[in-house]
């Protein structure tokens, strides 16, 4: 099958591109920045401008959406709108146009914002940010690619938190500190975390790519979820490391994350601590992905394995070549 990845030099992206190869398929990679495993499987496309899709994604038999602007701090704040919504209808009206009959979008847990324990595909949608509003008018975009054509298959996979080798997001920074001895636990430490591993999310996107006509939504976590507790306590075991940790009362942590909003302001920089980003710390993100059980995958690596894989080798190893790539 051949096969654009738009957004494919990312850290899913990459990982995605080496099981497709690895499965036989024909890979496109469709991104404003160049791939640093794939350079050679990558053509520039920014879904801002439609030209660059067009001349891309011609001929494929799926299209793979990854791209989105994704950090707490994006500025301009119209990039959330430009990228992921608009480059959605970018998206669609380019399939349209070439009669692409199946895309894959990748959205996000976060169109579900501070939601109850246990939140699955029927949950309702209350975003609280400008990334999971803009993930959910992006669904809402492709919907209407969907309907406009009875042959049209999209499936919308909404992941939790991604982690895994050679990734820099939120759950390396913890586990670094950890690793450091530098870790401040911020409330009690009973709150839930839903996690899943890059080899799996990949997995479950080549798995879904025979997929017929129709919606097809998956929530994505691998099981079971930790409490921070129960999760520094594996991070330290895997690390061969002990320690009494020290909570940090919220309230005290919010207030400082204010002042950093301040200092932010006032510096015009982007510095690693904010109060939503304490929030999002103390606050529960325990998904279930009730469509997936209805299917038979099975994910290739279990949570705890892919915890281990990233320890070794950001923190024991300390590796800086290839994971598991392959061609």
């Amino acid at each position: 099958m051949y096969i654009i990845i738009i957004g494919g030099s990312g850290f899913v992206g990459t990982r995605l591109t080496a099981r497709l190869l690895d499965a036989g398929h024909t890979v496109t990679i469709a991104d404003k920045n160049d791939s640093k495993e794939y350079s050679h499987l990558r053509v520039y496309v920014d879904v801002r401008e439609p030209d660059t899709l067009e001349k891309a994604i011609a001929g494929s038999g799926v299209v793979i959406n990854l791209a989105a602007e994704h950090r707490d701090d994006v500025t301009p704040k119209s990039l959330y709108d430009d990228v992921n919504v608009t480059g959605a209808e970018n998206v669609c009206n380019v399939c349209t146009k070439l009669g692409i009959r199946k895309i894959i979008f990748t959205s996000s847990v976060a169109v579900y914002g501070f939601a109850p324990l246990g939140t699955d595909e029927s949950g309702g949608i209350n975003y609280f940010n400008d990334y999971g509003r803009t993930k959910w008018l992006a669904e809402e975009k492709y919907r209407q690619w969907l309907v406009s054509n009875p042959e049209n298959s999209l499936t919308i996979i909404r992941p939790t938190v991604i982690f895994g080798e050679q990734n820099r997001g939120n759950v390396y920074n913890l586990l670094r500190q950890i690793a450091g001895g530098q870790f401040p636990m911020v409330g009690k430490g009973t709150n839930f975390k839903s996690m899943a591993y890059v080899e799996n999310i990949a997995a479950f996107i080549e798995y879904n790519l025979n997929n017929t006509h129709g919606e097809h939504l998956f929530n994505y976590i691998d099981k079971p979820d930790f409490d921070m507790n129960t999760l520094v306590t594996e991070v330290n075991r895997i690390l061969d490391k002990s320690g009494k940790l020290f909570h940090w009362p919220y309230w005290l942590s919010y207030f400082g994350g204010l002042c950093f909003d301040v200092l932010a302001k006032i510096l015009h920089k982007k510095l690693p601590i904010s109060s939503i980003r304490v929030k999002k710390f103390c606050a529960n993100t325990m998904f279930d992905a009730a469509n997936i059980r209805k299917t038979d995958f099975k994910a290739p690596v279990t949570l705890i394995e892919g915890l281990a894989r990233t320890i070794k080798y950001e923190f024991i190893n300390k590796t800086d070549g290839n994971v598991f790539f392959t061609e």
